[in-house]
């Protein structure tokens, strides 16, 4: 075996491994992620389980909470308690908001919560120039320091898609954000654009 070849064989093997162990890495993490996001509501999976049960007082800190708003939501729901769910939060903007936050705390993406998370607009597509139009909802977000993204300040963060009929806490299967699109940069409509074309579409 010359040296070129065992070069490329060990480039090879090497890649392999590598790509190997970032999908392991990923799958640990995205398990570590689930677990965390159900210990977050912990309180009350217990609370529910005394003879008291849960009140919308329990509820309310969970609620306004990013991180456990769409989780809570989800868990009264299998409750059938949504009547517990504070309707200032039962909103197709509000579920939105929590479902980007839960998609930018993803280990592959900004790994974190946004410091702060603002509403910009919703952005619609006419599908075929004949009214059949999907939304999307287009937020701005932002992290303090030390995290690396610091440098971007604002950054647009993209929900979708959703329809005329959607309800709260649809799930959006086209959440996504480019780090690199900040709103100094790139309008919500190219950004949602860009989201349609290349994450919706090939879904």
């Amino acid at each position: 075996m010359d040296l070129t070849t065992l070069i490329v064989i060990t480039t090879i093997v090497f890649i392999i491994a590598f790509a190997a162990f970032r999908l392991f890495d990923v799958k640990k993490g995205k398990k570590k992620l689930e677990l965390e996001r159900s210990a977050r509501i912990l309180p009350l999976y217990k609370k529910a389980e005394t003879t008291v049960g849960l009140t919308a007082e329990d509820v309310l800190p969970f609620a306004q909470n990013l991180l456990t708003r769409h989780d809570t939501f989800l868990y009264l729901k299998e409750l059938g308690e949504l009547h517990l769910f504070p309707e200032e939060y039962h909103t197709l903007i509000k579920g939105a908001e929590s479902s980007l936050a839960q998609w930018l705390e993803f280990p592959t993406e900004l790994d974190a919560c946004p410091d702060e998370i603002e509403y910009i607009k919703r952005v619609t597509i006419d599908l075929n120039g004949r009214g059949n139009v999907i939304h999307y909802e287009v937020f701005k977000y932002r992290v303090n320091p030390p995290h690396w993204a610091t440098e971007y300040v604002w950054i647009l963060g993209v929900v979708g898609p959703f329809f005329d009929d959607s309800n709260p806490y649809d799930f959006p299967t086209a959440t996504f954000s480019r780090v690199s699109s900040t709103v100094d940069k790139v309008t919500p409509e190219e950004e949602v654009k860009w989201v349609h074309e290349n994450i919706a579409m090939k879904r």
